[in-house]
């Protein structure tokens, strides 16, 4: 069988799931075709689509009607010529990387004795009221069968039935800002409910895994202490991407939190530029096309697939 790609979105309203599956795909094979010359790849691909678990209405791209607050403003637009770069790691980095380490475990620290997240909530207000409800242990939506659940376990669901169904097929799951935690917490449940299930690579981008909030929920939940660890049914790798001017991936390295698990499978970073600019001109570098579509991923994937 051929192996099979599972992409989860992130946070806040989106277009239709054939919309966003098509961008997604769209993103991938455009990487493939510039960075790696693979003519006309075909691969099994399916999109976890949970916006219509918590909006009503569907973003859209009627320009008539741009004026609206559901018009879509970051569809995924085709990467200008020259723009897919290979990140180049400066000496600024290695400075950066220390003091942020240091940051980084003293805001742990502090996040977990006092239960709040000094450094998240004035930057990351979007993600933060997202993460609030995912994590609200009394907020219940309708689930597929239109019956009340948790609204994280309604999310959560819906990867852990699709890879269950397809569990003799070779496994990539791309999870994207809020999608990486909800690609995390499914994989972890799976692998205390299935554990004869295997996932060959887990790919993050864009992951605010690395935040103290996140960990600390994880932590605090699965009884962690001190560090997280790569999902036990991850057998083959972890490979976290990251734009370091992403203000949502702020902690871009993830290996200095995640240990590895019982088979040795620790997450690796790889810093990426994120070539992504919205129509009106300003860069994104959160978005998910751009992180798709990087010779970093693109490389990667071509590997996986085996093209």
């Amino acid at each position: 069988m051929k192996p099979l790609i599972f992409g989860i979105h992130g946070l806040a309203n989106k277009p239709s799931k054939e919309t966003l599956e098509a961008w997604w795909k769209m993103s991938i094979i455009e990487g493939l075709v510039k960075n790696c010359q693979v003519s006309a790849p075909t691969f099994d691909y399916r999109m976890i689509y949970w916006a219509d678990l918590l909006h009503k209405y569907r973003l859209h791209d009627d320009e008539n009607f741009s004026f609206d607050s559901l018009y879509n403003k970051e569809p995924y637009i085709e990467a200008k010529t020259g723009s897919l770069k290979e990140y180049k790691e400066s000496w600024r980095d290695e400075l950066q990387r220390k003091p942020l380490e240091i940051i980084g475990k003293s805001l742990d620290s502090f996040r977990l004795r006092f239960e709040i997240d000094v450094l998240s909530n004035p930057l990351l207000s979007n993600l933060m009221r997202d993460l609030h409800f995912y994590y609200d242990s009394d907020r219940k939506i309708k689930n597929r069968q239109n019956q009340p659940q948790l609204m994280r376990t309604v999310v959560l669901n819906e990867l852990k039935q699709a890879i269950r169904e397809a569990k003799d097929r070779k496994i990539a799951v791309i999870g994207h800002s809020m999608g990486s935690i909800i690609a995390y917490d499914a994989l972890r449940d799976l692998g205390q409910s299935d554990p004869d299930l295997k996932v060959a690579h887990l790919i993050t981008i864009g992951a605010p895994l690395g935040l103290p909030y996140v960990k600390g929920k994880i932590i605090k939940e699965r009884g962690y202490d001190p560090r997280v660890r790569t999902p036990s049914i991850v057998t083959e790798s972890w490979v976290n991407y990251a734009d370091k001017r992403d203000v949502i991936a702020l902690d871009a390295h993830l290996a200095d939190d995640y240990e590895a698990n019982d088979l040795g499978i620790q997450v690796v970073d790889d810093a990426i530029a994120n070539d992504y600019i919205l129509p009106n001109g300003w860069p994104s570098y959160h978005k998910s096309y751009g992180y798709l579509r990087t010779p970093e991923f693109s490389r990667y994937i071509k590997s996986f697939l085996g093209l």
